[in-house]
């Protein structure tokens, strides 16, 4: 029945097409019925399939759908307006000065209560420093001394990997431990690996070199951060590392990180600093957040409640603040609008100086609006994801709904040819029928005669003429 030789099939672009032939001539009937009636329950099951697909995909589009209206729209300005203000009146610009004294503060509080965990008795943060890194010396701290190896004191701490506060530092550490070698990269790129000179710092078996990797080096790097050059922080050291890869230590990198970090002084201090002043600017952007995502969930729980008249049958996932087009609608304008607020800000109280306007700017926001409009652009590709597989899915349905039309013309033909053989029959048997009727009436005619020409001899042979009379009225009858 499904013979290869019975299926065509045409190709355009791709696009398959196949046909099927069903000869229904020289097959059963009931074999053709079976197979119309299969392949139509194949079909059927293919468009439920796909229907319920459907139905989760239409979920999926509601998702990624932005069903904001004017009241959102408004909420999300007036938010960013808000978040503008608080920006500008409490918050005020970007102070790296004000960050680092912060910052200087909080580290010199770390470095004395650390050594004082260790057995440091004054108050002193130049004897804090030493008996700390008397105590917890590392393999690597003069390796590079007297090598020619272009580093100097300045700027050791960024040049030696096991100075970094990053795990590759930590690695680094250990990996010294083991292999006695130092790691280093100077200013012009060149990776190095220097042998060290401290051999009784190495430790004598596996457990103490592990020890004198790990605990030396933290308590060390602890030692050096409240020190005039500091140490880098974990910024700058990912930025050195990267700069070690091959190719990147060929560019300007090393260079460009090296005047950071020893001219400009931007150690672990200075981005604990940097942190500070970015966590003072975090509070109108996080305002702004909670706003938009608080207003989000009660408006929808209301417009849900309208709905379902009552709590039980609110489908909660509906007024859950978090990722939906809407919602995120919303967040890019009232970001948008807070960044506008703040650039118009910055632009008045910086009198047109370039370096005070920079300093007035939220980069906070500058960070989440950005973050809100890449959201935007996912949320729309998958968008019209999701449409095209709708589209596709939509196309399925068109061809199995026309195949199934075309199985059940089949099984319509089949139908057909049963009931023209049931005329047929029934024709034959009316004809029959018919015959029989007229040799029955002959039959009948012929016996009457016989019966007349039996009374006509018992007339004659004067028979009893009342009999003849009943026999009469019976015949007539």
């Amino acid at each position: 029945m499904n013979s290869n030789e019975n299926i065509f099939s045409e190709e355009n672009d791709d696009l398959k097409v196949e046909y099927e032939i069903i000869n229904i001539e020289h097959s059963q009937d009931e074999e053709i019925k079976k197979y119309v009636q299969d392949k139509i329950q194949n079909i059927d099951s293919a468009i439920d399939i796909n229907n319920s697909k459907l139905q989760e995909y239409n979920k999926q589009l509601k998702k990624f759908t932005n069903q904001a209206d004017a009241i959102d729209y408004t909420v999300a300005i007036s938010s960013g307006i808000l978040a503008g203000i608080i920006d500008s009146f409490f918050v005020g610009s970007f102070s790296l000065g004000e960050g680092k004294a912060w910052s200087n503060h909080k580290v010199n509080d770390f470095v004395m209560k650390i050594a004082k965990n260790k057995g440091y008795s004054k108050n002193r943060l130049k004897g804090a420093i030493d008996f700390l890194e008397n105590k917890f010396k590392i393999p690597s701290d003069n390796a590079w001394s007297g090598k020619n190896a272009n580093i100097w004191g300045g700027s050791h701490r960024l040049d030696d990997l096991a100075h970094h506060p990053t795990p590759i530092g930590l690695i680094a550490s250990i990996t010294t431990q083991f292999t006695e070698k130092a790691y280093f990269q100077n200013r012009f790129g060149e990776n190095l690996c220097l042998d060290i000179t401290g051999k009784e710092l190495i430790g004598n078996d596996f457990s103490s070199k592990i020890f004198s990797g790990t605990v030396n080096w933290f308590y060390h790097l602890v030692s050096d951060i409240a020190t005039s050059s500091g140490i880098p922080g974990p910024i700058l050291s990912l930025a050195k590392e990267f700069s070690m890869l091959p190719g990147i230590n060929k560019t300007n990198l090393p260079k460009i990180l090296n005047d950071i970090f020893s001219k400009n002084k931007f150690d672990l201090r200075a981005e604990l600093g940097v942190l500070h002043q970015l966590g003072k600017q975090s509070i109108p952007v996080i305002l702004n957040e909670v706003l938009i995502r608080v207003f989000y969930f009660f408006s929808r729980l209301i417009k849900e409640y309208k709905e379902k008249g009552n709590f039980k049958d609110i489908e909660w996932r509906n007024t859950l603040p978090y990722k939906n087009r809407t919602l995120t609608r919303m967040l890019t304008i009232s970001s948008g609008t807070f960044l506008a607020f703040d650039l118009l800000d910055a632009g008045i109280r910086s009198g047109g100086n370039w370096g005070a306007f920079l300093l007035r700017v939220n980069f906070v926001n500058v960070g989440r609006f950005t973050i809100s409009c890449y959201s935007e652009y996912k949320m729309e590709r998958e968008k019209r994801k999701i449409e095209k597989e709708i589209s596709e899915i939509y196309s399925q349905q068109l061809s199995l709904s026309n195949i199934k039309l075309s199985y059940n013309i089949a099984g319509m033909w089949i139908s057909t040819k049963e009931a023209v053989e049931n005329i047929e029959e029934l024709s034959t048997n009316i004809q029959n029928s018919i015959l029989h009727i007229d040799n029955s009436i002959k039959e009948t005619k012929e016996n009457l005669e016989k019966n007349g020409n039996h009374i006509d001899i018992m007339k004659k042979n004067k028979i009893n003429e009342k009999l003849i009379k009943n026999m009469k009225n019976i015949l007539s009858e």
